[in-house]
């Protein structure tokens, strides 16, 4: 849902989507002398409650001690920046914010202009499209308050259950469908969490048919197994599901992670995204699951999944099938979804495609990267204009020019890049220690979702989303579905929201690192978090057009300027 309303020289954009609510804000040139920065109150109306929502930062002037992992009211300590966002909100339910623009000295802050906005969030599940992510920050101050950096098998089941933020639950609701006459067929990376393994188990034992491939590609290094195959074996053993799971042996490697339910022989829906079923896949990393309620899609899934338990190897005729199954761009591109299949040709026609479709966006483009950027998406991004760029990575990349590539991508004024990471501590700072992942040898720590967002406000968004890296291997090599969604605003208002709540998470934390390591800055021993500013300088950088931070670009477009 979106909501965009100008009063009294400030302008609001609100993007809900089922558990964000972002604010995009301006004010003209006559509103901002002595502007200190905006307090935001929430009413709930299921609850009653009515809170002004809380920060971090203080001003040096009232608070010049705060605690650590203490959090204040931003009436008092107001935000410093043009765009904000709710984490704490429910989907599917009613809320009105109040924005109060907070002017003079922080001692006396005097609200000069307060704006309502009433917004409902997005319901968890849609008539055609569903989208589900898990907390995704791990390193974060909220798990180290709530749960004294545990890990979670320490902490219990509700360090659990607040780190999958909704996403096993969905996933199990989503098998929990099938009973007598209903089948699941499901194809998946790394199979080992028992929780869903245990909802297979179940579906078969109310008399659904279950067929699951799983990743059983033998392959070792020095002695040792690579790849999930040996894990994945043990726990379909230790689940006693050995009758309904199939390995997939002559891959490369078999990335998908989906189900498709059908109904009396009828596809239905599909269950896909970037999540593998591990602790670190649904609790640890950031990941999402995406279903789509549409007999065409499913049933395109299901075709797909019948190529794969031949298990074929990866060869002209597998390619050529998948190719023809699902071309690119499909002629015609009428349908809101597209279903792409790999591996196809070695032309790469998919990743043409969605560079392409990133390459077209008008507005703004978000991307989320596990392995590093691909050229392709490097020549996008380093692109000179006036669209707005933003990019989520695990890392900078692999190869001697990965971080001057990327380097020399952040030097534009219109692209913002963030790197995941973990807040750095010394004895004198503010904040609590932040746990690094959920458990031990994890491969990936941080981001390991796959998506890209094009235009998300304007009036066609496209949203691309699933197992694929955007990478050669993910196209011409291994198994990998993606979606190709057009039109559809609430996935893009879903996914917006997403990516900025990660976005602004890891951007701090990676700005710490980058400062604390460059030569003479004495190490994180030396770092001190800053307060806010006294004056009204704080909003120079938001409007500067060649700021470095894109603070210009980002306050322009998520004002509205494609919105509607």
């Amino acid at each position: 849902m979106r909501h965009r309303i100008r009063q009294g020289g400030l302008t609001i954009n609100v993007v809900a989507g089922t558990h964000v609510v972002f604010f995009g804000l301006d004010v003209v040139r006559s509103r901002r002398r002595r502007l200190r920065g905006f307090g935001f109150l929430r009413r709930d109306h299921v609850t009653g409650e009515t809170v002004w929502l809380r920060g971090i930062k203080t001003f040096e002037k009232t608070e010049p001690h705060p605690a650590r992992g203490e959090t204040f009211s931003t009436r008092d300590h107001p935000v410093q920046s043009f765009q904000w966002a709710d984490y704490g909100v429910e989907p599917g339910r009613d809320y009105t914010y109040t924005v109060v623009a907070l002017y003079g000295d922080p001692a006396a802050l005097e609200p000069r202009n307060s704006v309502d906005i009433a917004i409902t969030t997005e319901a968890a599940t849609g008539a055609t499209h569903s989208a589900f992510f898990n907390r995704g920050s791990v390193a974060s101050q909220e798990y180290a308050r709530r749960f004294q950096n545990q890990p979670p098998n320490v902490a219990g089941q509700g360090a659990y259950d607040w780190l999958s933020r909704g996403l096993l639950e969905a996933l199990v609701a989503f098998i929990g469908r099938a009973e007598q006459g209903w089948s699941v067929h499901g194809a998946v990376y790394e199979f080992q969490w028992p929780a869903a393994l245990a909802a297979l188990k179940q579906a078969r034992q109310r008399g659904a048919v279950v067929n699951v491939l799983f990743d059983d590609i033998e392959a070792s290094s020095n002695g040792k197994p690579v790849g999930p195959w040996q894990k994945n074996r043990t726990a379909i053993a230790t689940a006693r599901i050995k009758s309904i799971c199939h390995g997939r042996t002559h891959g490369k490697l078999m990335h998908n992670k989906f189900f498709v339910l059908s109904r009396n022989g009828k596809p239905v829906a599909v269950w896909t995204g970037s999540t593998n079923l591990t602790e670190n896949g649904i609790f640890g990393h950031s990941n999402l699951g995406h279903i789509v309620e549409d007999a065409a899609v499913a049933t395109t899934f299901l075709d797909y999944w019948k190529r794969l338990a031949a298990d074929p190897p990866i060869d002209k005729t597998y390619r050529a099938a998948n190719v023809t199954a699902t071309p690119v761009p499909p002629p015609p591109w009428s349908a809101g979804t597209t279903t792409v299949v790999s591996p196809r040709g070695t032309d790469l026609d998919a990743l043409d495609w969605y560079a392409q479709l990133a390459g077209e966006a008008r507005g703004a483009l978000f991307m989320t990267f596990a392995f590093g950027m691909e050229q392709r998406f490097k020549d996008v991004y380093r692109r000179d204009d006036a669209v707005l760029r933003m990019a989520l990575m695990e890392t900078a990349g692999i190869g001697a020019t990965a971080k001057a590539d990327l380097q020399a991508i952040r030097n534009r004024p219109n692209v913002v890049v963030a790197i995941g990471n973990r807040i750095v501590t010394n004895a004198f700072d503010r904040w609590l220690e932040e746990m690094a992942q959920v458990t031990d040898n994890v491969h990936v720590r941080w981001i390991h979702t796959k998506y890209l967002l094009a235009d998300p406000l304007g009036p066609d968004p496209v949203v691309v989303t699933g197992s694929a890296n955007f990478s050669k291997a993910s196209t011409d090599t291994n198994d990998e579905n993606m979606l190709v969604i057009r039109g559809d605003r609430r996935s893009a208002d879903i996914y917006f929201g997403e990516f900025l709540r990660l976005y602004s998470h890891y951007a701090f934390r990676e700005a710490v690192k980058r400062h604390t390591e460059q030569p003479g800055s004495g190490g994180p021993d030396t770092w001190q978090p800053q307060f806010l500013v006294d004056d009204d300088n704080w909003m120079t950088p938001h409007f500067d057009p060649a700021d470095r931070g894109a603070r210009f670009a980002r306050r322009v477009y998520f004002a509205g300027a494609m919105a509607t």
